[in-house]
């Protein structure tokens, strides 16, 4: 059996393979028309997002006025919450996500070090 010759470079192998490992976020943002939460919130997890994990990430806003029964599906009681399906586990945030550390958690990234707060 002929093995198939290798077309590329290494780094673009390496990129490939990467990239197939990587996790992609599947996110899900229930909000309330555009209040100031809302929109704070949208602004939040884009900003995030795009920092951390740009490029492997879908990001889908739901707003509850227009799609009530979503928000039933997915037992929201609160809005703006942030659902995490993917990667597991199914995590949910309530709140404008202001609270960057939190966020990070919840979506499972490592904490970012601050220069001088004594953290390694």
């Amino acid at each position: 059996m002929k093995r198939p010759k290798p077309s590329g470079s290494i780094a673009a192998f390496e990129r490939r393979v990467k990239d197939d490992l990587s996790e992609r976020y599947r996110l899900s943002l229930y909000v309330a028309g555009t209040t100031s939460h809302s929109v704070r919130a949208v602004r939040n997890i884009t900003r995030l997002c795009e920092t951390e994990i740009p490029g492997q990430y879908d990001l889908e806003i739901i707003d509850v006025y227009q799609q009530p029964a979503r928000a039933a599906e997915d037992q929201i009681v609160a809005v703006p919450t942030l659902v995490k399906h993917h990667p597991p586990p199914l995590r949910k945030l309530i709140g404008d996500l202001s609270q960057e550390r939190r966020v990070r958690k919840g979506l499972g990234l490592p904490e970012k070090l601050i220069p001088g707060s004594g953290s390694l």
